[in-house]
């Protein structure tokens, strides 16, 4: 009997869903990405070799399995190329949908400057807000013109010229066709309808496992606006990105870190400057996989993670990392906020009040191993009221353990 499930993260990424989705992907025919770019980095450990996959689904080093990159993605054909090629001696298949946009040389370009210039969020240049901002404006091109060279050339014109009256290009129209054509050349067989794909492979009893980048806290409409990314990073971003209907769907698995982190600018309640920030920083290697940034880093937040959960409708929970915590004197969760001399226990809309909140503490003392853990894990659940039911405490995908 056929499984689908939704794996997200709950944070402002980072989370770990990487290995989790690969650790989860033995269960599972299909392995489907739904939104999102190169901009996301999920790194995963397995027989001594780190990978670290940007469009590919996790879950592909398995062996045997199919990835989908879903229309809800925005796709960099050259960085692709160049991911496939970890996967060399793999046996898979992917499906790129034809719905899914191109990330173009000039995204990524107006991209840099705009990071350059001061005005921008803290982006990893990789030109992805731009290439949905063409999407939603109607000048994108899509995977499918890659087929033709005739509707290429077409498209491309049209998000050239779009382009080039309001933003900036400096670069040749011949030239970035030449690339498009040069690069598509690898993945051209791999472009289809996904949707269908998807609906061919339940009526045929496989199992799905549908993977979001980045986290609950990035997501377009319901994170921290406007320091979020450009798509819909819930688990209903899985239906909008891969044309699948909700009722078909079992189970949301939501995937957090035992503290938290972010990367990039915006308000972050718990967030750590000081010599503990800086040791949870080195323990937990926490720099970016996509630019190698330092992450800010503090202590875990129930109250966003509350909020994530039932944004997401989440049946259960994944821990990464609690092994950072070990030896620590003191843990510590916020529990609630202190805005105004009001205490607030919902995560609020609006990110000036959020910027403005001070987080109302329980610690915990600290712990050496998973028994010691056992009251912080337990505390976390009776809060969230859903089950953590796997704990990861390092990056290689042995260092699991189910609950």
């Amino acid at each position: 009997m056929s499984k689908v499930s939704v794996i997200v993260g709950l944070q402002w990424g980072d989370e770990g869903k990487g290995k989790i989705a690969d650790f989860l992907s033995g269960d599972y025919d299909i392995i489907a990405r739904f939104q999102g770019g190169a901009n996301a980095g999920h790194t995963v450990k397995v027989g001594g070799r780190e990978y670290v996959f940007h469009q590919v689904p996790s879950g592909l080093l398995r062996g045997g399995k199919v990835g989908i990159l879903g229309a809800g993605m925005v796709i960099d054909i050259m960085s692709l190329v160049e991911e496939l090629k970890q996967l060399e001696g793999v046996d898979y298949d992917l499906v790129i949908d034809e719905r899914a946009h191109l990330v173009l040389p000039y995204h990524r370009l107006q991209d840099a400057r705009q990071e350059e210039s001061g005005r921008g969020v803290g982006s990893t240049r990789r030109g992805i807000s731009q290439a949905y901002r063409d999407k939603y404006a109607r000048f994108g091109v899509r995977a499918g013109s890659l087929l033709d060279e005739r509707i290429l050339k077409e498209d491309l014109k049209r998000s050239y010229e779009f382009n080039s009256r309001h933003f900036t290009v400096n670069l040749d129209f011949e030239e970035i066709y030449d690339i498009l054509l040069t690069e598509s050349r690898e993945i051209r067989d791999m472009i289809g309808d996904a949707s269908l794909y998807l609906r061919n492979a339940i009526e045929e009893g496989k199992s799905i496992l549908m993977e979001g980048a980045q986290g609950t806290l990035l997501d377009i409409d319901f994170g921290t606006y406007p320091y979020v990314t450009s798509s819909h990073t819930i688990s209903g971003g899985a239906l909008v990105g891969l044309g699948f209907p909700w009722k078909r769907v079992d189970e949301v698995i939501g995937v957090f870190k035992a503290y938290t982190t972010r990367v990039g600018k915006g308000p972050f309640p718990t967030e750590l400057v000081d010599e503990t920030g800086n040791q949870l920083r080195e323990k937990g290697g926490e720099y970016g996989a996509t630019t190698g940034r330092p992450r800010r880093v503090g202590w875990l937040d129930l109250v966003a993670l509350r909020y994530a959960v039932w944004v997401n409708g989440v049946d259960y929970l994944v821990m990464t990392k609690l092994d950072v915590l070990f030896g620590f004197p003191e843990v510590k969760v916020a529990v609630a906020y202190r805005l105004q001399g009001m205490d607030v226990r919902w995560f609020p809309a609006s990110y000036h009040r959020l910027a403005r909140v001070e987080p109302i503490y329980r610690t915990f003392p600290g712990f050496d191993d998973l028994d010691g853990a056992r009251d912080y894990i337990s505390f976390i659940e009776d809060y969230l009221g859903v089950p953590i039911k796997i704990i990861s405490y390092g990056m290689d995908r042995e260092k699991t353990v189910l609950r």
